[in-house]
């Protein structure tokens, strides 16, 4: 069940959530976006005014995808996928047989689930939402009949404090915060490394495994999300920071006989942005049934453009229905889980990252590994110096850069000191996320785990959970 997070019925008519009005304050924050130009332009309307027989959810699952407004939250709606892809994951999100237009009990509000510091808080919201010239200038569904988008985005955006403050985001924490799940990314270019400290190597593709290798029934489930972070050369209909959704892969035949994979991307603005080179490899019929697979605002590329013009990738681990996570990498339900929680302390036990030599006095924790295996290790942190009261929201200004280190005790060695050896797993470069994980195989042995902050002398609670499949 989920913590309630405001808003209260009124006595008369329909619903009109006091936390989250429909003003300008909903909307704007502290007017650095592009956003504000909106400034006396919006209107506040419920479905029905908008169009007549609004639904939820569209009859057709092609129509129910995210359509981009003029916010600049694409980060969100690519997370959405993982929702269209696993229903249990949607009902959780939006919980089943809520009052709708044109039942008798109707009053106009909705109750949206996201997983926040580790555990379901439910938002309600009223659905009013804001609209330019009578139509919704933010994110909406294919069909314009169906809301569960814009209204997702609203009850987001409470959670968040306004509109405003969705755009720009990560993928990777938005696939978090409507799943639960763990979150995997990584860049498909190389980096600098000479420039950056000896704390920063950066995981190209975890355990060199690329996008293409993961299974049909993984990539049926998984939330997949690909970005570019800035204009490609001469390629501006590319966009910058911007993500897109991954909706399929197929195998194809070209006229000279060689096999290659083509990716089928959808661009949550809705129209078609690559045209590309490979159409000039197949024969006619091929590229007019390949094209007639996608839907509006798709386009497909062969691997080898993908990755050129795609900086990052992140896949979102599916979730069965009881709740395990399925690892990206064997396939495997990981089936046990141990939490345990700890703290930064400044002055005590804040050490920062490896590059100072207060690293060792981080909390350490340690871990027995009795047979080889899988194993998920995620370090969540808390934004505030208390873990949040009920209720309350997280902002990610709050946010350290987080990591974490693995090491390999020697038999008979009960104090290993971090600095004589390597590491045996590290998670990073340092990053300014709510969460960090990592998928490891460890042999079996006694290790010792240290989480730290980037910056020394920060003091913050987090906790970290060991994830693995115990064969027995």
């Amino acid at each position: 069940s989920g913590v309630p997070l405001g808003g209260a019925p009124a006595h008369h008519g329909m619903f009109v959530d006091p936390d989250f009005p429909a003003e300008e304050s909903s909307l704007f924050c502290d007017y650095t976006t592009p956003l504000p130009k909106l400034l006396g332009d919006v209107t506040w309307l419920r479905p029905q005014e908008i169009c007549k027989q609004p639904q939820l959810f569209p009859d057709d699952p092609v129509e129910a995808h995210p359509k981009q407004g003029i916010l600049g939250d694409c980060w969100l709606l690519c997370a959405c996928s993982m929702l269209l892809k696993n229903q249990h994951l949607l009902n959780k999100v939006f919980p089943p047989e809520q009052p709708l237009w044109g039942d008798r009990v109707y009053h106009g509000e909705f109750r949206v689930q996201f997983w926040q510091n580790g555990r379901w808080i439910e938002v309600r919201v009223d659905d009013q939402l804001p609209c330019v010239n009578d139509t919704l200038c933010f994110s909406r569904c294919q069909s314009p009949r169906a809301f569960w988008v814009a209204l997702l985005e609203k009850a987001y955006a409470k959670l968040h404090g306004s509109y405003e403050r969705l755009w720009a985001g990560q993928v990777c924490e938005a696939v978090v915060d409507l799943s639960g799940t763990i979150a995997v990314r990584w860049s498909l270019k190389g980096t600098e490394s000479s420039q950056q400290p000896k704390d920063s190597q950066t995981q190209h593709t975890p355990n060199g495994m690329r996008l293409s290798e993961l299974s049909l029934e993984l990539k049926e489930r998984c939330a997949i999300s690909c970005c570019v972070h800035s204009f490609v050369a001469g390629i501006p209909e590319l966009g910058q920071y911007h993500a897109m959704s991954v909706m399929e892969w197929t195998n194809v035949t070209t006229t000279t006989g060689e096999q290659v994979e083509l990716i089928r991307i959808r661009n949550p603005w809705g129209r078609r942005s690559w045209n590309g080179v490979w159409r000039e490899r197949y024969g006619p019929s091929c590229s007019q049934a390949l094209l007639g697979r996608t839907a509006e605002g798709e386009f497909w590329m062969d691997e080898t453009e993908f990755q050129q013009e795609f900086d990052e990738v992140t896949v979102g681990c599916p979730l069965s229905e009881t709740g395990h996570l399925q690892s990206i990498y064997t396939g495997s339900y990981l089936t046990h889980s141990h939490q345990i929680g700890g703290r930064w302390v400044k002055g005590h036990s804040a050490g920062g990252c490896r590059n100072n030599n207060t690293f060792s006095i981080n909390p350490k924790f340690w871990l027995k590994v009795c047979e080889r295996g899988e194993v998920l290790l995620s370090l969540l942190q808390y934004g505030h110096p208390e873990p949040p009261a009920e209720g309350r929201t997280q902002q990610h200004s709050h946010l350290q850069a987080i990591a974490l280190h693995v090491w390999k005790v020697p038999d008979g060695d009960s104090l290993l000191s971090p600095g004589a050896m390597s590491p045996v797993v590290s998670c990073v470069p340092h990053a300014h996320s709510q969460e960090v994980s990592v998928f490891c195989h460890l042999q079996p042995g006694k290790y010792i785990i240290i989480p730290s902050t980037y910056q020394p002398e920060l003091s913050a609670h987090f906790t970290l959970t060991f994830t693995c499949r115990i064969n027995r």
